[in-house]
């Protein structure tokens, strides 16, 4: 309505003017409209430039969230590699007291052993069990690769020689899952547990050892990985060599943190807070299970009784909190039977202590 209004005072104006000083010509219809549409287009643009000096920061500032919304949301998802939608569907077998190896036809093996050696060609085709147990499997299914599981129960241990000539030991408790051979670019694993990895050194064939939260690149070294799920972290120690470190939880638009370590060093990540730190340690107790021989050194007991409870399968319990507290340190021979090792730790114990090894195979501590 105020266009209108200002177009009339103007021609009132003009009207004026033309009283005093000239002959005023009257607008023809047509001339009229004419000017009518100039000054209205001019008053619009005069709003449209008002506007956007008041609003064109604010404006600036929602395209550029816009911007970034839509490039955070379009960002692709990093999508599980083929070994990890693999591993989730290894959950469905049905647990076992003994150690299974899970072939590409589904045929699954239970060894007996308590600790059991197991090898595989270069091929991946022929996979010795023990000294005399021999099988064949293909490694390619309607041209996918195939993937074998070691399933370790508590109790157990078992040693492994894969395809490309790297070693594996896995402590009570874990799953190791594995092409049954690799593939020429990269060589992945899948680890859920504990194991001591002694890769094979090659160039320009990476060694990852993946798992729930993190994974570790390698080219050829020693290390332990410890990533029980009762576990609050995920503990790595490098004997030799080096690896890297990629946390696969805190991404921001698809990038992921990572970290290298240089032997004698831990690296632990929290599985609660999202962080990891690392420390400089004496590797050997770190490696000793594989031997049998557990060496502690200021470890409380309930976290001895933790590692005694997955190896010999036996649920623990401390009834005594200060008891459970109390430290330990030196070196227990796990080859002996549970008993022996319980009397040892007793007669290094400051406190007095008695235990108790039920037969639904609990051990309670007093």
């Amino acid at each position: 309505m105020k266009t209108p209004c200002f177009i009339i005072y103007l021609v009132g104006a003009m009207k004026g003017d033309s009283q005093k000083n000239i002959n005023f010509q009257p607008l023809s219809k047509k001339e009229r409209a004419a000017l009518k549409r100039r000054i209205t287009g001019s008053v619009y643009s005069y709003i449209r430039r008002r506007r956007l000096l008041k609003y064109g920061t604010g404006v600036s500032t929602i395209l550029l969230l816009i911007f970034i919304s839509i490039a955070f949301f379009s960002t692709p998802t990093p999508q599980p590699s083929s070994i990890e939608s693999f591993a989730k569907t290894v959950n469905a077998l049905e647990p076992s007291n003994k150690v299974q190896l899970v072939l590409s036809d589904a045929h699954n093996i239970e060894i007996s052993e308590d600790n059991s050696a197991i090898s595989y060609s270069s091929t991946g085709e022929q996979v010795q069990i023990g000294k005399e147990h021999s099988i064949s499997q293909k490694t390619t299914y309607q041209e996918k690769t195939v993937f074998n599981t070691l399933i370790v129960p508590f109790g157990k241990r078992s040693e492994i020689v894969l395809s490309d000539g790297s070693k594996v030991w896995l402590n009570s408790g874990s799953k190791l899952i594995f092409p049954a051979q690799f593939e020429a670019d990269i060589r992945e694993v899948y680890l859920e547990g504990e194991a001591v990895f002694e890769v094979a050194h090659r160039q320009k064939q990476p060694f990852i050892v993946k798992s729930e939260h993190q994974e570790i690149e390698v080219l050829g070294t020693v290390f332990n990985v410890s990533n029980y799920k009762d576990d609050h972290a995920i503990y790595t120690v490098l004997q030799s060599g080096s690896v890297e470190i990629h946390l696969t939880d805190d991404k921001l638009f698809g990038t992921q943190k990572s970290i290298k370590i240089v032997p004698g060093t831990l690296a632990a990540f929290d599985k609660d807070e999202k962080t990891i730190k690392t420390q400089t340690v004496v590797t050997e107790p770190y490696f000793s299970w594989r031997d049998g021989i557990f060496i502690f050194k200021n470890d409380s007991l309930k976290s001895i009784m933790k590692k005694i409870s997955r190896y010999y399968n036996v649920e623990v319990k401390i009834n005594d909190k200060n008891l459970a507290n109390e430290t330990f340190s030196g070196y227990l021979d796990v080859k002996e039977d549970i008993e022996h090792v319980m009397q040892t730790i007793k007669a290094t114990q400051s406190s007095e202590f008695n235990y108790e090894l039920t037969q639904d195979n609990k051990l309670i501590i007093n």
